[in-house]
């Protein structure tokens, strides 16, 4: 079986330039830098300089309104709240209210308004610091329609076709919509003075920071740093898609969550006895990519892989304690969005002015 997490990382750096995280001459003391789960950036290493230069620095990294919070959102969230809790940073999170509705993942505006004002509530309970996180939820903060039409005239209908592979069939709204992209890219920039400004983001976000990046100094503002992270797969193996369901979600209930792991894809073998001769295969397997990636450590990590790798560790057994670790996560982040006070979500949300 393929394995889907490094495909579309690899391409970045082969195709589009980006650098491995492997290269950093002095990577962050963050479990995300450390288990591989970030793969690649851009000029990150320029960011970690202003930072420790004292400079003004802030942090970018959007959500789509299409849907609910899932683990697969896990490693970019721990990372911004690492940079947010450590340095005090400012945290902007555009939430595409506007793109879930023109690219036909949700089919109301409505629907996109209200999935953006409960994924601002969730990213609260997360642990966002409502007085340093700003929620950019376009229908609310019309605003930003301004800075993309300026951006807009400096970005030309080649480079969209030739970035996102659009038709002539597509409707003109997501031929605009990287001006929306990069206007919500170069806010904290334009609007707020900060110039260093780190985008943690997946891979298959990485079109618009290009255009972003590409624009930016033909009105002589910055190049936002890039951080990508792993595409981590489905539980089924496969490419995470909500069509598919094939995510375990922050909402899930703690039956959901057990029903879901059990049928996750394994590199076990059919027979208990078959897997104790010949061992498990911990590279294609789902339970032990998410363990590895976003909860164990490094040498927690070797550990399970030799004795998954020898038999020693059955795929119930690896099963169970990726279980335990998602649903103590789980409950955590539950019992804080039943406390979190409507409040302070809509302080966080920016309004025209």
């Amino acid at each position: 079986m393929d394995n889907p997490i490094e495909i579309d990382n690899e391409k970045l750096i082969k195709k589009f330039g980006a650098h491995g995280i492997e290269n950093l001459s002095q990577a962050p003391n963050f479990y995300t830098f450390q288990t591989g789960v970030l793969a690649s950036h851009r000029d990150l290493d320029k960011f970690l300089l202003a930072l420790k230069k004292g400079e003004k620095c802030a942090i970018l990294s959007g959500v789509n309104a299409s849907g609910s919070l899932h683990l697969g959102h896990k490693a970019v969230f721990d990372t911004n709240l690492f940079f947010q809790k450590k340095y005090n940073l400012p945290v902007f999170i555009p939430i595409s209210d506007d793109e879930s509705y023109l690219s036909g993942k949700i089919s109301s505006q409505e629907e996109a308004l209200e999935n953006a004002k409960q994924l601002a509530k969730e990213l609260i309970a997360y642990g966002f610091n409502p007085k340093k996180t700003f929620f950019i939820i376009d229908q609310i903060y019309t605003n930003i329609y301004n800075l993309a039409i300026k951006l807009s005239k400096k970005i030309t209908l080649s480079e969209v076709k030739a970035t996102y592979g659009y038709k002539n069939d597509d409707n003109p709204g997501l031929y605009f919509y990287p001006a929306v992209q990069a206007a919500h890219i170069l806010f904290p920039q334009v609007k707020k003075g900060i110039k260093n400004v780190l985008v943690p983001i997946g891979p298959d976000e990485d079109a618009h920071a290009r255009i972003a990046r590409d624009i930016a100094p033909r009105f002589n503002y910055n190049k936002s740093a890039i951080l990508h992270s792993k595409f981590l797969p489905g539980i089924d193996g496969k490419k995470m898609s909500k069509s598919k369901n094939n995510a375990i979600f922050l909402n899930d209930s703690e039956k959901e969550i057990k029903k879901k792991i059990n049928k996750a894809f394994s590199g076990g073998q059919k027979t208990i006895q078959e897997h104790k001769e010949k061992g498990g295969n911990p590279d294609v397997d789902v339970s032990f990519i998410y363990l590895k990636n976003l909860f164990l450590s490094e040498n927690e990590s070797k550990k399970i892989y030799k004795d998954y790798k020898s038999g020693k560790l059955l795929t119930g057994e690896l099963k169970a304690l990726f279980t335990k670790h998602v649903l103590k996560f789980m409950k955590e982040f539950q019992d804080n969005l039943k406390k979190v006070k409507q409040k302070d979500v809509d302080k966080a949300i920016l309004v025209n002015s």
